[in-house]
């Protein structure tokens, strides 16, 4: 075998230059992360702070739109109104079949609680009690004909038949759409809760 029995080497591309395309895709995150901090600049640099300047900078809205459902957080003290973000839901239970335009609790509570303090025992987990009709004309409230009020009545009759396992933890949404007469109860993770400093 001789040395031209072996074929040229091929010419490769130069060292620089794979550098150079390395650096300018460092640059161009860092322009980004610039970007998303200048459009963040009204708010405290947070990491939350951070993803919503980043989102903002893309395209998306800045915020995560709340769900489309009206959303109330149960607190031990008194109810308000907030809005969070959806979060994925991991599990699910029910109250189902109650009676038409009724939010009278069709069974008794007791296994659908047990399933809440189980789901709780997480920090990490936050309880939605989603109530619905099943769009029939008489499944509606008595005495106002609403069916969006009777599906929230039968959400707030589920809530408060669980909301000692999870006081503050526990969320109230109806559902824009017909079903089933039901209060479904579905147990989502939302993250880390927040840490105070010591």
């Amino acid at each position: 075998m001789t040395v031209g029995d072996y074929p040229e080497p091929q010419p490769g591309r130069p060292l620089w230059l794979i550098t150079l395309a390395d650096l300018a895709l460092l640059l161009v995150g860092f322009f980004v992360l610039l970007q998303a901090t200048q459009t963040a600049s009204d708010r405290p640099l947070a990491p939350r702070a951070l993803a919503a300047g980043l989102r903002e900078g893309f395209g998306s809205p800045a915020t995560v739109p709340a769900d489309t459902a009206r959303s109330r957080s149960l607190t031990a003290s008194a109810p308000r109104a907030v809005a969070q973000p959806t979060a994925l839901p991991v599990a699910a239970a029910g109250m189902l079949d109650f009676a038409v335009g009724s939010a009278v609790l069709p069974t008794s509570p007791d296994t659908l609680a047990a399933w809440a303090r189980d789901a709780v025992r997480d920090p990490r987990v936050q309880i939605t009690v989603t109530g619905s009709v099943d769009g029939s004309p008489g499944d509606v409230d008595p005495v106002t004909r609403s069916a969006a009020i009777l599906a929230s009545d039968r959400a707030r009759a589920v809530a408060a038949a669980i909301a000692h396992v999870a006081p503050g933890r526990v969320t109230l949404a109806t559902s824009p759409t017909t079903g089933r007469r039901a209060a479904i109860v579905t147990q989502a993770f939302v993250g880390e809760p927040p840490r105070t400093p010591s």
